[in-house]
């Protein structure tokens, strides 16, 4: 079961355009039947509608032939309590996002551009239950302002997510986005090759997003899909880069269990270069005469066990000290449209976006244009000549991830974008 209130505003032009609450409740029933199963799910709270879901999955089960690689039901154990929800966070309202979209808006118009974008406030409790006696729940909170603000050739971005809403600092989010539009006035075209990066946080997010949904998982490497496939052991990335996917960790986003109510666990995805061990669910691990890291998703998602909390092990230097390091390259701030060429190498096109900056001699000299790439994310991850101190909490398409800003060797352009 899933309950979720989840309240928006969202602004454009330095206005506030959209104020929404959305809630909302679905209970989800997976029947067993022989070494069948079914799964039906509703909103419909009534008695009735539960007893229509119960019978729609009963169905369902009764019609589908059993399955070789059936597994029962999960048996309790015991979850830990983890510091997920946030009062605060709970309670914060509509004018109190209004009044941090309001210094965004403002600082923008004072300086002639045009902000737009989201404080987005969830709330959200999970409770898996079976009836072998499991009885699981947890409750958790997220807070996260984003905004672009551009001028008439220029934009820049910047976002902060938390548990604590009251921790979102709106002043900085709109600095840091009003300094990136400012700066990246007038841009020059840059020519296709190989540059130099240092790439913020929400560009490095984007890399374990998608080395996560292509690879750390464990059906994708048994069904030979994953980069690590054939490679536990071997050295995959540089000796530098550790990533792990860690649930129970209170800087991200805490999830005690998963969607089967088994307890999460810390996986170590990646040590000192080295692919050590993938995430599992009940059935990937019933198939290797493993167990579980508590890492499954919902019965009607496909995709296998994912890591959704991502950490990337930061290093000793300033992101200054990063810019310093390059004798000619870039500075870029997020990227955009990223998209899988080839999942066993994790070569992915896309775009800069919002910040792309050019750096000569250790300083940053002039904006230039979007660049559209096409390069390997794994292979990238093997040419690190710098990691970040500082990390930043990021919520992408598929996890949320505490990351650095990375320097890279030789990332591959092919030309400006128009976009």
């Amino acid at each position: 079961m899933r309950a979720t209130d989840s309240s928006l505003t969202r602004f454009a032009n330095n206005q506030v355009h959209q104020n929404v609450t959305e809630r909302d409740l679905t209970v989800s029933v997976r029947v067993q039947s022989d070494r069948r199963y079914g799964l039906a799910s509703t909103n419909d709270l009534s008695d009735n509608g539960l007893q229509r879901a119960c019978d729609e999955a009963l169905e369902l089960a009764r019609a589908f032939p059993n399955r070789a690689d059936f597994i029962g039901l999960p048996e309790s154990e015991p979850v830990p309590d983890l510091p997920g929800y946030n009062v605060s966070t709970a309670e914060f309202g509509p004018l109190q996002r209004a009044v941090a979209v309001r210094s965004i808006c403002h600082k923008a118009h004072e300086r002639g551009l045009v902000a737009a974008g989201a404080f987005e406030v969830d709330v959200t409790g999970y409770t898996v239950a079976n009836s072998l006696g499991l009885v699981v729940h947890h409750a958790s909170t997220t807070a996260e302002l984003i905004t672009v603000v551009m001028s008439d050739d220029s934009s820049g971005h910047a976002a902060r997510l938390s548990i604590n809403a009251e921790e979102i600092d709106a002043e900085a989010v709109a600095d840091e986005a009003i300094g990136k539009a400012l700066e990246g006035r007038s841009p020059r075209s840059l020519g296709p090759g190989e540059y130099d990066v240092v790439l913020e946080e929400h560009a490095v997010s984007d890399m374990l997003d998608f080395l996560g949904y292509t690879g750390f998982g464990a059906l994708s490497v048994q069904e030979g899909r994953s980069f690590m496939s054939g490679k536990l052991g071997s050295a995959v990335m540089g000796p530098n880069v550790s990533i792990r996917d860690d649930p129970l960790d209170p800087t991200g986003i805490p999830r005690p269990f998963d969607a089967e109510g088994i307890p999460a666990r810390r996986v170590d995805l990646i040590v000192d270069g080295v692919a050590h061990s993938p995430v599992h669910d009940r059935r990937t691990a019933a198939s290797e005469g493993t167990t579980s890291t508590g890492h499954a998703l919902p019965s009607e998602v496909t995709l296998g066990p994912l890591p959704r909390n991502m950490f990337l092990e930061p290093g000793q230097s300033s992101k200054q000290d990063l810019i310093r390091s390059v004798d000619r390259g870039l500075l870029i701030t997020r990227f955009w449209y990223t998209r899988v060429v080839h999942p066993l190498s994790v070569h992915m096109t896309g775009m800069t976006r919002d910040g792309t900056f050019l750096i000569e001699n250790g300083e940053v000299v002039a904006p230039v244009r979007s660049l559209r790439f096409t390069e390997s994310y794994l292979h990238a991850l093997g040419r690190v000549g710098g990691i970040g101190s500082d990390t930043r909490l990021v919520r992408d398409s598929f996890a949320t991830n505490r990351v650095p800003a990375l320097k890279i060797d030789g990332w591959s352009f092919m030309g400006s974008s128009q976009q």
